[in-house]
């Protein structure tokens, strides 16, 4: 059986996924780069190394012999590509698809009223609404996107990145002090809103908890903020840490006792709720963000908030003050992450719905090919 994955590269979020697929289908599995890795990405400590996998093609390199490929497999999962000419010849040849897609209406769903994106949806997606094209939809709002323009009907199914997931002996062996870690990490972008730990370091001290909060990552709010943090008075709690590499930010999860994630709607995944629910964190993200309402039951193994909600993100902050509370929760992302949401998961659930050749949603309660 051949399956191919064509996206714009190969990175963390889907090699665990490829890996486990090129195993499963005794190397028949070909991953089709169909770009460089942006400079933005290697300089934060992306692995370029990847791309020399035994089953890594060139679409910029070697377009036949990808586009050779695209059509003679048993399947295709086409995402993360704006060029969607590449996948074209095959979804009109009616041939099996998944399509990856992050929601389409980022901004705004009053955006879907215009005629000319209805043209182009139409033509990218609802025309092939009666051939064996399902939609991998990456991210918990992605579902509600494509129902407005009548795309996939009953073809949808959850997925998402999967970061590599790690096996620890010992979950808590970093987390060893005596005030509450809080950590954040990401871009300083408006959409993300690092400006609210600013608020929630006042109001925990307000609550007089014992705490601190680290911030990793860079970008054009970052010596905005940190400024406001020196004039705030907040620097005894307060520590940046500028940019690091993946494994480096993943080495931090695992001192943390709390992890928070709050960007709003424009975050169309957020793997690093993947990674700091895997690292045992306590993991606090707003609703709005694609990945959360997937991998987060309230209460259960993590919170989620409402977006932009100072308060509400402060109630679910304290919660997790409570130790025992928290070992629990954190236990349970753990277990969320390397149990069900994982690459390889997702790559023996891809390849068996592939050999199944039944062309339906498969019956999984939960996790990746599950019903959307």
């Amino acid at each position: 059986m051949q399956i191919a994955f064509v996206s714009n590269y190969i990175n963390h979020h889907q090699i665990t996924l490829s890996d486990r697929l090129y195993e499963l289908t005794g190397g028949d599995y070909t991953f089709v780069q169909t770009e460089p890795m942006e400079e933005e990405r290697v300089k934060l400590g992306w692995n370029t190394e990847y791309v020399n996998r035994p089953f890594v093609k060139l679409y910029y390199k070697d377009k036949a012999a990808c586009d050779k490929v695209i059509m003679s497999a048993d399947c295709v999962i086409f995402g993360g590509c704006e060029d969607t000419g590449i996948i074209m010849p095959r979804l009109e040849a009616g041939k099996l698809t998944l399509v990856y897609s992050e929601r389409i209406y980022k901004s705004g769903r009053w955006k879907f009223i215009s005629p000319r994106g209805l043209k182009k949806k139409y033509h990218d997606h609802t025309r092939f609404n009666g051939s064996p094209v399902f939609l991998l939809c990456a991210g918990a709002h992605v579902k509600g996107d494509f129902k407005l323009i009548g795309a996939y009907r009953h073809k949808m199914m959850k997925f998402g990145y999967f970061p590599p997931t790690e096996i620890y002996k010992d979950l808590n062996e970093l987390r060893h002090n005596d005030r509450t870690e809080i950590l954040w990490a990401g871009r300083f972008i408006d959409w993300k809103h690092p400006e609210m730990m600013m608020k929630l370091a006042e109001n925990l001290i307000k609550e007089k908890k014992k705490f601190h909060i680290t911030m990793i990552g860079n970008g054009e709010l970052e010596n905005d903020i940190r400024a406001q943090a020196i004039k705030r008075g907040l620097t005894p709690v307060m520590s940046f840490k500028g940019a690091l590499t993946p494994e480096e930010v993943r080495t931090e999860m695992r001192k943390a006792n709390i992890f928070i994630s709050t960007s709003d709607r424009l975050e169309g995944w957020g793997a690093v709720i993947n990674e700091a629910m895997n690292s045992g964190c306590v993991t606090i993200a707003s609703k709005s963000i694609g990945s959360a309402p997937y991998l987060i039951k309230d209460g259960e193994n993590g919170f989620l908030y409402r977006s932009c909600d100072d308060r509400a993100l402060l109630n679910k902050v304290l919660a997790a003050f409570d130790k025992n509370l928290a070992a629990k929760i954190g236990l349970a992302a753990y277990n969320t992450v390397t149990r069900l949401w994982n690459g390889s998961v997702a790559a023996e659930r891809i390849f068996k719905f592939v050999l199944d050749g039944e062309n339906r949603i498969p019956d999984y309660e939960d996790g990746p090919l599950s019903e959307a």
